[in-house]
């Protein structure tokens, strides 16, 4: 050990394999110019590797640094277990090549590279962690891999890079539920289906802790494996203690390796100029070359012509990732003049990239502070327009600062290329801004929208989010929002942020939303997703926008009444649930109600939490419904609660004062399937199955004179499943419109349908629902309360009665498998990236694919409905106002009502046509009344 290397020095030991991966999934195909080679992992490696080197971290500052890679794929433990790690996918072809490269970098950038072959790179940060400890100094791992969390310790931290979050005992606790050292415990008995450590069968990381907390230890654990009561672990444990064992030396860390290295050797030491740009130059990384020579405060080498990286598939691409981020390319608007400068470029470019500043993430309540605009990558504007100061006069009310134009001349101004059709506006959400504009008079269109465009090509692999898609397409972390207005009680409204700081946030937006348009355009058609973006994403948008701004009627002395009926109600129930207990209790704590069940009743399947608490979720209680009567009457007193809580009360809240109504907002994106959802309120999720979420339905009324008139697709994922599964009787059936329960019923038991019976009918419902979401036979025993096995049995006569669904499933499945995603029948997307795992998550993996393209294709058509739907009623008195999954509300004119209805069904009945030919008819029913509960 090296003396020079001891107290108030940190050693920071980044995990450099975890860095190439993250870079190259983080970032789109690159390849260099010059000569094709693929770079975009070892571009993505050097941008995280320069910001750790530059990262201004007092807490954690490093003295020394070091870059840990895995020297290979066989290591000691391959000897332990031959089939370590055998489960591991082959590396892309794009992506092995570039790891000697990485290996360069961290050598250009002078700090030191280790790997050592037979180990793995976990082996090396451990030993030298532990070398650094004994030496009187202290380490920090940066890295979130859950297997280095075992280092964690007096002198050695964890820093998540991503979420620049602190790992340390407490961090580790909530992950394992167990302290730093017993991490390994806990990992050997729960085993990873991804090293392939197979550890004990059934025993997950929860029930692992929970074995490790009441016996100390592994070792422990095993010998007293016969004490445990619980069958099934008695028996994973007894049955699997030689492979447990081995397991814990998979992922036990050996901290005690053979490793020549000398900790002082890895002082923290500026690059090489010459060295580190001659890289970075050969590499041809315009951008990070540049950033690093003026952080060197020396001159970049210069580039050879028609050099740089090239993104696959994307014309504009290199502008968009090698353009500096920098702020002297942003520009205050002060000035007419230069506002329309600005807008002679717009018109002479046919494209803007917009985004608007506001006072309220709500748009119906929310004032334009600014507007930011963006032509080219790294150039761009904002114009102040609503900027505050408080205590302008003798009241203390805010007052416009000074040097900001005239919020009317300046709309006035842009209307012209915000309403061209001629002009190409692009945003980030723009559903947003097309209210925000909405409300101040101007229609913004045609436009274009990166959320959109990013969810059409990667649904269910990423978010959509403007921070997110920058850092993994454009490897650029914008200003947090929180940096500017602050958080919780102390947030300000955007109004009360400095001009010029406003100005750096607000124009890196619409530069970043440019930058995004300029990569994801050219893609969509190389993705095969341009028609589900330009039919189905895209047209939505001012659609939701006209319906959120026309909003609901919502009477509030309905809610009121409501409110104090589900009082009342919950006050018997808890004197009944106090009664059944024999005891006053808090019937809304867990806690309390846990010791109740499990320790004064003596109910089983009591389970302990790290809190000590019982567990008491509705799973658990519906198991104990059966049991005795007390679970069954909370079930009941917490379904009240939320309905009083999350609608009755809070309804009243979102009734907006100017209009009256409920102006609930939309996520185009906020399901992977293609479904939309709602929030702010969310009426997506209002019960329709019992009594008392029904009537909520009562509240929403319609305006004197009017009605409201629901139409609902019925039973459309059935009908698609018989489509797409290919079923001939259940084709039949919905064509000769038969009732499809208990046509099910009467294929599956042999049931004339003459003699159906309610009982029958409603267990072929059951299954018939169930199988869409893949069901399993305990699901279904839960569902129907019946036993297992006769669940399982009517599952199991429902797949041989109808063998086109299984063989449905399968495909579908082995097409994730092979393809990554699944489709709908309209083409869109949905990725599938944990079809491949093993454990648990394969399970539900597989059943998300089976549902996807079902439940997707169903929301494809509401959307082609909804999209058609302005044009068809354009002549009724009637405005669509709510999408809920396969319902459409509308607000008509009562004498226009039936002609409403007949137009409607028209139009949703036909929406599938002509992109795609149903084997089966789409129905849909309708109903009228003077509120949403009298017209479903």
């Amino acid at each position: 050990m090296n003396e020079t290397f001891g107290k108030g020095n940190h050693l920071h030991l980044i995990d450099g394999s975890a860095f190439i991966f993250r870079a190259y999934h983080a970032l789109p195909p690159l390849t260099r110019k010059s000569d094709g080679m693929p770079v975009g992992a070892v571009a993505g490696f050097c941008n995280l590797l320069w910001g750790e080197l530059t990262a201004s971290r007092k807490e954690v500052a490093a003295t020394h640094i070091a870059v840990i890679f895995d020297a290979g794929s066989k290591t000691f433990r391959n000897d332990i277990y031959p089939l370590y790690k055998a489960n591991r996918p082959e590396l892309p072809e794009d992506l092995r090549p570039q790891f000697i490269f990485t290996r360069e970098a961290t050598r250009a950038f002078n700090v030191t590279c280790i790997e050592v072959e037979g180990y793995e790179a976990d082996d090396i940060i451990a030993a030298l962690a532990r070398r650094a400890v004994e030496a009187g100094g202290t380490a920090t791992i940066i890295s979130s891999d859950k297997d280095l969390m075992q280092l964690v310790g007096p002198g050695v931290d964890m820093l998540d890079p991503m979420k620049n979050k602190r790992i340390g005992p407490d961090e580790v606790f909530e992950k394992f539920g167990v302290a730093p050292n017993r991490v390994v415990d806990v990992q050997a008995l729960a085993g990873d289906s991804v090293d392939n450590v197979p550890g004990a069968p059934g025993i997950g990381i929860k029930t692992a802790a929970l074995l490790i907390q009441e016996y100390g230890d592994l070792e422990t654990l095993l010998t007293r494996a016969g004490e445990i009561k619980q069958p099934k672990r008695r028996e994973a444990l007894q049955n699997n203690a030689d492979l447990i064992r081995i397991s814990r030396r998979l992922v036990a860390l050996d901290a005690d390796m053979p490793l020549e290295a000398d900790l002082a050797a890895m002082a923290l030491r500026e690059p090489d100029p010459e060295v580190v740009l001659g890289f970075l130059n050969a590499m041809e990384f315009r951008t990070l070359t540049r950033r690093v020579a003026e952080k060197l405060k020396v001159e970049p080498p210069a580039l050879a012509e028609g050099a740089g990286m090239h993104v696959a598939g994307a014309h504009d691409a290199p502008q968009a990732a090698q353009v500096a981020f920098d702020v002297a390319g942003y520009e205050r608007i002060s000035t007419m003049a230069q506002l329309q400068d600005w807008v002679a470029r717009i018109n002479a470019l046919g494209f803007v990239a917009v985004d608007t500043e506001t006072t309220s993430l709500d748009e119906m309540k929310a004032d334009l502070v600014g507007i930011s605009l963006s032509v080219e990558a790294g150039k761009a504007c904002y114009i102040p327009l609503g900027h505050t100061s408080g205590g302008g006069d003798l009241f203390g009310a805010s007052v416009l600062v000074e040097g900001q134009l005239d919020l009317a001349e300046v709309l006035a101004t842009l209307k012209g290329v915000l309403e061209d059709p001629a002009v190409l506006k692009i945003g980030q959400n723009m559903k947003y801004d097309w209210k925000i504009f909405a409300r101040y008079g101007l229609r913004v269109g045609p436009f274009d929208d990166t959320m959109l465009m990013s969810s059409a090509m990667q649904a269910g692999l990423n978010g959509h989010g403007m921070d997110a898609l920058s850092e993994k397409y454009l490897g650029h972390s914008p200003i947090p929002i929180k940096d500017l207005i602050g958080s919780g009680k102390s947030a300000v409204t955007f109004d009360k942020v400095d001009i010029d700081t406003a100005v750096r946030y607000a124009a890196e937006d619409a530069d970043v939303t440019l930058r995004l348009w300029q990569l994801f355009k050219p893609q969509l058609h190389r993705a095969q997703v341009t028609t589900v973006y330009e039919t189905l994403e895209r047209p939505l948008v001012t659609v939701l926008a006209e319906m959120e701004m026309a909003g609901v009627q919502v009477d509030r002395d309905t809610l009121s009444r409501m409110s104090n009926a589900f009082a009342q109600k919950m006050a018997g129930l808890e004197a009944e649930i106090q009664e059944a207990a024999g005891q006053p209790f808090n019937v809304g704590s867990p806690k309390q109600l846990g010791e109740i069940l499990f320790d004064k009743l003596g109910l089983p399947g009591g389970e302990k939490g790290k809190t000590g608490a019982y567990a008491t979720g509705a799973d658990i209680l519906e198991d104990l419904a059966t049991e005795h009567k007390l679970p069954g009457l909370v079930l009941d007193w917490r379904q009240l609660a939320k309905l009083k809580s999350t609608y009755t009360d809070a309804l009243q809240d979102h009734i907006n004062r100017d209009t009256g109504r409920v102006h609930t907002s939309y996520s185009i994106t906020g399901a992977v399937t293609g479904r939309l959802s709602s929030t702010d309120p969310n009426l997506q999720n209002i019960p329709i199955r019992t009594e008392e979420g029904r009537r909520i339905r009562e509240a929403f009324v319609a305006p004197k004179g009017k009605v409201l008139v629901s139409l609902d697709y019925s039973q459309i994922e059935l009908r698609i499943l018989a489509h797409m599964a290919d079923i001939p009787s259940l084709q039949q059936a919905f064509k000769d419109g038969i009732d499809i329960h208990a046509a099910t019923a009467s294929e599956m038991f042999g049931v004339p349908l003459s003699e159906m019976t309610s009982e029958v009918r409603r267990r072929a419902k059951a299954i018939n629902f169930g199988v869409i979401y893949g069901i399993s036979g305990f699901g279904l025993a839960r569902n129907l309360r019946i036993p297992r096995a006769e669940a399982q049995g009517f599952i199991d006569r429902y797949f041989e009665r109808y063998p086109g669904i299984k063989e449905y499933m399968a495909e579908t499945v082995r097409f994730a498998q092979e393809r990554g995603f699944v489709q709908t029948l309209f083409g869109r997307k949905i990725h599938t990236p944990e079809i491949n795992a093993k454990g648990p998550a394969a399970g539900f993996a597989k059943r998300a694919a089976i549902n996807a393209p079902i439940q997707g294709t169903a929301a494809d058509v509401i959307r082609r409905a909804m999209i058609q739907m302005p044009k068809a009623i354009a002549d009724l008195p009637a405005t669509m106002l709510l999408q809920v999954h396969d319902e459409l509300l509308f607000e008509v004119e009562a004498e226009a009502a039936e002609a409403l209805i007949a137009t409607a069904k028209r139009v949703m009945e036909g929406a599938a046509h002509p992109a795609v030919s149903l084997k089966v008819p789409l129905i849909v029913e309708a109903g009228q009344g003077l509120n949403w509960a009298a017209a479903h």
